[in-house]
């Protein structure tokens, strides 16, 4: 096994001026990218789900401030600050849940007021260095994150994983895949079962695509089986991402994510959570406090232009659920590894030097 395994899996790239995505809505059928220039554009990329993963929307989201900047450069300053700021507010509305948006954001507009007095071209380059910086930074965190994680994960291990938490929901190598990919660069054999994560089906689409992309083991089964293969003592541990971390450890991360932590609870099975520091939220007390996103109808009752439900039919579609803090048995970060995590421990991890 090489000592760096590479994902082949490149989701945002900046090309001949813009920012391209990988189109997410339409894996494993066909591998695409789709151009942007503009915060608005980007905006509605984050929210069509051209790309998703709490990290990935953080990078993408750095890159719509540089781009609304770089398409005002050549604009009177009042008005370049205007847009700009016009651009942030877009931004900023596309996906409640998954704090890397908002983080990212808070890291851009930092970066612009730190510009004060520069020209409009001339903060644009600077905002543009710092979206480069903010995305080559996710993909060393994640490294590190990978290297914490990978102890906990035996020789041999069987590892179930929710959703997609890989190259794919980051700038490359993955949180939750991160720590798997970490472990196999050690010289372990790891195999993974993916949860097809209904209704979009990104682990069914998405994770067993990236994976088998990168050769690595991987079976997919459907979400209501996770319970049964615990039961015949087929699973070792569960990672899994998450969207947002609270200030005393309750853990949003996609829908079923609850339930799969509920059933290794119940088997007595390791159950871990992947999050860089910029998930964990330190003024959201708990996961009560969470904003959950709930989304189309038309996503439950079908996928793209099949259907198998009634158009009438009323439909709940939350997109988030909230593990609570006591069934988590451990968080992984790019610092340390914070085991049965509680508000004292995340203050501490967030307080170190």
């Amino acid at each position: 096994m090489p000592a760096d395994l590479k994902s082949k899996v490149e989701t945002l790239r900046w090309r001949d001026g813009r920012l391209e995505m990988i189109d997410q809505r339409v894996l494993p059928s066909e591998l695409r990218y789709l151009p942007y220039d503009s915060a608005a554009g980007v905006a509605e990329g984050i929210r069509s789900m051209v790309v998703r993963g709490a990290p990935a929307i953080g990078c993408a989201a750095a890159y719509g401030v540089a781009l609304e900047a770089l398409r005002l450069q050549q604009a009177a300053a009042l008005e370049f600050s205007a847009e700009l700021e016009a651009g942030f507010a877009v931004l900023a509305a596309s996906r409640p849940t998954a704090v890397n948006l908002f983080w990212a954001l808070d890291r851009m507009r930092r970066a612009w007021q730190n510009c004060s007095g520069s020209t409009p071209a001339r903060t644009a380059s600077m905002l543009l260095a710092e979206a480069h910086t903010i995305c080559a930074a996710d993909i060393e965190t994640n490294r590190r994150m990978g290297q914490q994680g990978a102890a906990l994960i035996k020789d041999g291990a069987r590892v179930l994983t929710h959703c997609n938490a890989g190259a794919l929901a980051t700038a490359g190598y993955g949180t939750a895949l991160g720590v798997i990919r970490a472990a196999i660069e050690a010289g372990k054999k790891v195999s993974v079962f993916a949860d097809e994560t209904r209704p979009f089906l990104q682990g069914a689409r998405l994770t067993a695509w990236e994976l088998a992309q990168d050769d690595i083991p991987v079976t997919l089964i459907a979400d209501n089986a996770a319970g049964f293969l615990m039961s015949r003592g087929e699973i070792d541990c569960v990672v899994v991402g998450a969207d947002r971390v609270a200030a005393n450890g309750d853990v949003a991360n996609k829908i079923g994510t609850y339930s799969v932590a509920v059933l290794a609870q119940r088997h007595s099975i390791p159950f871990y959570v992947a999050a860089p520091l910029s998930t964990i939220d330190a003024t959201i007390a708990s996961g009560a406090d969470i904003p959950i996103e709930e989304r189309s109808a038309d996503e439950v009752r079908g996928y793209g232009a099949m259907r198998w439900a009634p158009e009438q039919v009323a439909v709940r579609n939350p997109v988030f659920d909230v593990t609570p803090a006591e069934l988590v048995t451990g968080l992984i970060t790019e610092r340390a590894v914070v085991m049965a995590p509680d508000a004292g421990k995340i203050r501490k991890l967030l307080s170190a030097d």
